[in-house]
């Protein structure tokens, strides 16, 4: 097959890896910067050209869209669909997951397990608004944030209400959720490949940090999952429509509470920490969907 990984930068573990992937198993595959694409929206004949150039068609592309592109990178993809390319994970499920609002309350409306979750612009009452997720302590979010960017944990609700009125004064959107201090500052990652989890890790948040992104110094580990963490990490992949996600998952009393569904997922930490291939992982789902579709189409 031919095949194109959308990605801004060729060196990024995730990139090279899927690259590396993708060769040694025959295909053809092209590493093509998002941002220097551009469309040719034309009735009946779509194209997406590239350094001057109409690209050839692929078989399927693999989007790393960056949250700080996400409207551009959605294009881009959604072009190579009107193209009749296959996108392992779908345009419109891309911009579904990246809405961390619209995310959670497709969660909510599907019964998968959250964190208790409010949103507010300017809320007339925070005392309501901090008292109806449980109280301090609790974790303040930025709505469009990033790796544990924008995210704070207010000890106290005098911490809380203070956090709250200087987001409000910078007219920013925002998420309150309860603490789920059983959790010990540890989450779990679950990588899932055509609707099963292929690998999960448990990480750690480092000492005296509560988020536990690898990129604040967290630590990672193989974590052996309960049946209900994975059908929770099934279901939220679902919900959102992605073939290729990460799935964030807390461990609380209540049982596995969803805290985000990342549809670029890296691969150097979930790789490194369980020993698995999972890029071949990708292509192995990628391989047998087309050959699907192609026999589909064939009988048609």
């Amino acid at each position: 097959m031919r095949i194109a990984i959308l990605s801004r930068n060729p060196n990024l573990y995730s990139t090279r890896r899927l690259k590396e992937a993708g060769e040694q198993r025959g295909h053809e595959v092209d590493i093509i910067d998002t941002l220097h694409c551009y469309m040719d929206i034309t009735s009946n004949k779509p194209a997406v050209r590239y350094k001057g150039e109409a690209l050839p068609h692929y078989d399927a592309v693999i989007p790393r869209i960056g949250a700080s592109v996400t409207f551009y990178g959605t294009a881009v993809v959604r072009q190579f669909e009107m193209m009749g390319t296959y996108s392992i994970n779908e345009s419109v499920a891309i911009s579904r997951s990246r809405d961390k609002l619209r995310s959670l309350q497709l969660l909510s409306r599907k019964g998968i397990g959250l964190p208790r979750t409010g949103f507010a612009h300017r809320p007339d009452n925070v005392d309501d608004l901090i008292k109806n997720v449980g109280g301090a302590p609790l974790v303040i979010k930025l709505l469009e944030g990033t790796q544990g960017i924008g995210v704070v944990l207010a000890e106290s609700k005098k911490t809380a209400e203070s956090i709250i009125e200087a987001f409000m004064g910078l007219n920013a959107n925002i998420l309150i959720q309860e603490y789920i201090k059983e959790a010990g500052g540890a989450d779990i990652r679950c990588l899932v490949v055509g609707g099963k989890v292929v690998a999960a890790m448990k990480r750690q948040a480092a000492e005296g940090e509560f988020r536990s992104n690898l990129h604040r110094g967290g630590s990672a580990e193989i974590v052996r999952l309960s049946a209900a963490e994975r059908r929770t990490a099934v279901e939220a992949a679902k919900a959102m429509g992605l073939n290729m996600c990460g799935v964030d998952i807390l461990r609380s009393n209540n049982g596995p509470l969803v805290m985000e569904v990342n549809s670029s997922p890296g691969l150097e930490g979930i790789e490194s920490a369980t020993g698995k291939d999972v890029a071949a992982m990708v292509y192995q789902f990628l391989e047998k969907t087309t050959r699907s579709s192609t026999r589909t189409r064939g009988n048609g």
